[in-house]
């Protein structure tokens, strides 16, 4: 019964959002609550909430602080210059701008942190997005792919948990999967420049006037009558010699970067990114950048506790930049929607995840679903046990946290292949092949925060996202077979 519960809970939260019959926060409240109770949960579901809910305390005190420090700092217009430089590098094409924002992603991702990468990638890329009428639900699936992939890393954790679990080496179990990873990577790239090419194609039919054939005209009547909306060189760069209007991709057509920076200005006047908007602090630029640095090297240094780090940045960027209280208050109230946006989700989160592994009984949902799975392969598929458990991975840990799998499935699943000749170095290579796809689960803060940044709803980054993870996760567990590093008996 609890395993039928299990699923049936998981299956209708996720309709429930994707159909957008709910709002995640709500949908994390309320389905597990229903499903708790009818498993026999009772009066117990409120100290499992809470025994959740502690342990999630952290993270929202991390995420909210992150949220103020970040925002002040696109206030005050430190990433400015960081946009107008990708705009000239990458160009405004918008398949090369997807296209860097997933080697940004996995760049910044070697820290083995999603909520940084995210963070980071969002700070330095939603600008551009918005200049450029890209929409946002691609930044948060290229970045959560490039991020979920770079997930096996030794010091990302669920590498470091599966060699834990079954007592072997972390070096054993990632540097064979080596592979894997570059192949995981090059799907990430390809499914980013695909994306960026949909987004060409959909910008040249609803925003013509920059991007169809009849901006090609619109240089010539600038330059009679004073709208100029530029020349594009050849090659579709910005900042290259003017050559003469070329459409690459169906009738695009590309702006000179003066001129594309100019137009997008003039269109996000009165909002958050005005390049004119009072908030802006030029003269500390120098101060914020060491500050931020500064951030950065604790983070990855992991010397002090992260919501702390950020609380205290937050502290120093608002005294230095605002130093009027009315100002510090203003600020504050400015961020708070983003802030109550993400800090409710991962409090929400915590009723999902107290259901699945707060005791009913003897035994939690979480058990007696990973037992049941265990015990529904068939004898005769004990030589594929590692494939099996690749496959098994991407589901479990989108559905469970990382610990719950890598601690309580996997050991499992590794004692039933040691009897199929199956070692538990194989086993653990295999089972951090699902990792880009878990890494889009609403247990997981970092793609709550990803999501609430970019404005973007669950629902909608899971309809892009999620199949194509699923591909990654699958092509890096066919690629660890094929060249060894995960055995089939």
């Amino acid at each position: 019964m609890l395993v039928v519960l299990g699923f049936a809970m998981i299956a209708v939260f996720m309709a429930l959002i994707m159909t957008k019959k709910l709002t995640p926060v709500l949908a994390l409240i309320i389905v597990p609550t229903i499903f708790g109770l009818f498993a026999g949960a009772g009066l117990g579901i409120g100290p499992m909430v809470m025994t959740s809910l502690k342990s999630m305390a952290p993270t929202a005190a991390l995420l909210m602080f992150a949220i103020v420090y970040f925002g002040l700092m696109i206030d005050v217009g430190l990433f400015d210059p960081l946009v107008k430089f990708i705009l000239r590098k990458l160009g405004n094409d918008p398949a090369k701008v997807v296209l860097g924002t997933a080697i940004l992603a996995a760049a910044v991702s070697l820290d083995g942190d999603g909520s940084t990468t995210f963070i980071l990638t969002t700070a330095a890329m939603l600008p551009v997005y918005l200049r450029l009428g890209l929409s946002p639900v691609v930044l948060t699936c290229v970045a959560g792919l490039a991020n979920g992939t770079m997930n096996i890393l030794p010091w990302g954790g669920p590498t470091a948990r599966a060699a834990t679990a079954l007592k072997i080496d972390v070096n054993d179990v990632f540097v064979p999967m080596v592979p894997s990873l570059i192949a995981g990577l090059a799907i990430v790239m390809l499914f980013a420049w695909r994306l960026g090419l949909r987004e060409r194609k959909r910008l040249a039919v609803e925003r013509p006037e920059l991007w169809g054939p009849e901006a090609g005209t619109a240089g010539a009547a600038g330059a009679a009558g004073g709208a100029s909306s530029g020349v594009a060189s050849n090659s579709g760069g910005l900042g290259s010699p003017k050559g003469s209007r070329t459409t690459p991709g169906g009738g695009v057509a590309l702006l000179d970067a003066p001129e594309l920076v100019d137009q997008m200005d003039s269109a996000m006047a009165d909002t958050a990114l005005d390049p004119h908007r009072r908030t802006l602090r030029p003269k500390l630029f120098w101060f914020n950048l060491a500050l931020t640095v500064a951030i950065m090297v604790l983070l990855v240094a992991d010397v002090l506790p992260l919501a702390y780090v950020f609380m205290v940045g937050a502290a120093v960027a608002l005294v230095v930049n605002f130093p009027r209280v009315k100002d510090q208050a203003a600020q504050l109230i400015a961020h708070a929607p983003s802030v109550v946006a993400v800090v409710s989700m991962v409090m929400a989160a915590s009723v999902l995840t107290g259901v699945l592994t707060g005791k009913i009984g003897e035994t939690t949902i979480v058990t007696e679903m990973s037992n049941w799975l265990v015990s529904v392969i068939p004898a005769d598929a004990g030589p594929f046990m590692a494939v099996i458990t690749g496959i098994l991975s991407i589901p479990m840990t989108f559905f469970m946290s990382n610990d719950a799998f890598y601690f309580g499935v996997l050991p499992v699943l590794s004692e039933t292949a040691a009897h199929y000749g199956i070692g538990a170095a194989d086993m653990a290579r295999a089972s951090i092949a699902g990792q880009p796809f878990h890494l889009q689960s609403p247990l997981v803060p970092a793609i709550l925060l990803l999501v609430s940044l970019a404005k973007v709803e669950l629902g909608d980054h899971h309809k892009l996202v999620l199949w194509r993870t699923a591909v990654i996760s699958l092509v890096m567990l066919a690629v660890g077979v094929l060249v060894g590093a995960i055995a089939i008996g």
